[in-house]
């Protein structure tokens, strides 16, 4: 089995402009590069960003399927997992990780902060809802140094 230094829960929105798209891809080449295990819901807008730089960055990315269709994928996750479990399946992500990164979305989103936080997952909110709880940051910087700063400390 492949040794992996975390994994990485990224929840985010379908529709999100150009701007958070492109940051988003960088944000996934970082996570590659750092050897995470990347977990998401293997759609478009958000999810498709991360796959896109876990890609770049040679990393590999989880997709959790709402459907029994491997046509729901997007075309850079690396593996898919059909659930047919509709947006139940929102709980499954965070119950796999050990960080969660939410960028942008809407209440698929906010379904997944709040699984996170029940489970006592970390999770910083990247130009997302504004939730007690969830460490909110504003820039590309910021979600890493708050992700190296929330592992480093889950290692102690």
């Amino acid at each position: 089995m492949m040794k992996y230094s975390a994994r990485i829960a990224v929840f985010g929105g379908r529709k999100i402009d150009q701007k958070i798209y492109d940051d988003t891809v960088t944000i996934g080449e970082y996570l590659a590069l750092q050897n995470y295990l990347v977990f998401c819901g293997g759609g478009e807008g958000a999810m498709e960003a991360i796959c896109k730089g876990v890609k770049i960055g040679h990393g590999i990315s989880m997709g959790l399927l709402k459907g029994n269709n491997l046509a729901e994928a997007n075309e850079y996750l690396t593996i898919p997992i059909m659930t047919n479990m509709g947006i139940t399946r929102n709980a499954l992500l965070p119950l796999n990780c050990d960080a969660a990164l939410a960028i942008s979305g809407n209440h698929g989103t906010l379904s997944e902060i709040a699984y996170a936080l029940q489970l006592d997952v970390p999770v910083i909110g990247y130009k997302t809802w504004d939730i007690s709880g969830v460490i909110s940051v504003n820039s590309i910087d910021e979600v890493k140094s708050s992700l190296n700063n929330i592992l480093k400390n889950d290692s102690n």
